[in-house]
């Protein structure tokens, strides 16, 4: 996207991409978020996943998050997409896998920008994408006994 920069301050970010990961060790939202700090940015929208009880009706007893091979890959891409279609200052994404428990961070994604809206645009296009693109695969253990996957893509 051309824009045209009436301020030295809004001039286009070196590498706006400062952190993608896929680790199987705990999230910190303080690290995602302030990889994304940028001082011409004046919004940052940040998304936490959370590993939670339930899902679709039933209880959940445990999780785990395995990946593709490829996985870093494509989110890189899905990265350079969202920056290729929005004015990103700055974009961050983490996502863990192996076995987490509820409450546990299970993604994290932020993204700013010069303005709230880009921002909001933007963090909800990474996470969607994200969630849709790259493969990344949820096992899901009820406490019924009963299991399932659910894919990425």
């Amino acid at each position: 996207m051309a824009r045209t920069h009436d301020h030295p301050g809004e001039q286009a970010a070196q590498d706006p991409i400062r952190l993608l990961d896929i680790r199987e060790t705990p999230l910190s939202v303080d690290e995602i978020f302030s990889a994304v700090g940028d001082d011409a940015a004046g919004g940052t929208a940040l998304f936490v996943g959370t590993v939670r009880n339930h899902d679709g009706g039933q209880d959940v007893g445990a999780l785990g998050y395995s990946c593709h091979p490829t996985a870093g890959e494509e989110l890189r891409k899905v990265a350079e997409k969202v920056v290729a279609e929005y004015p990103v200052r700055a974009l961050a994404a983490v996502h863990r896998v192996g076995e987490l428990s509820v409450g546990d961070l299970a993604v994290v994604v932020a993204v700013s920008c010069a303005h709230r809206g880009e921002a909001f645009d933007a963090c909800r296009k990474l996470i969607d994408d994200l969630k849709h693109q790259v493969p990344i695969w949820k096992h899901q253990r009820f406490s019924d006994g009963t299991e399932e996957w659910v894919g990425a893509c």
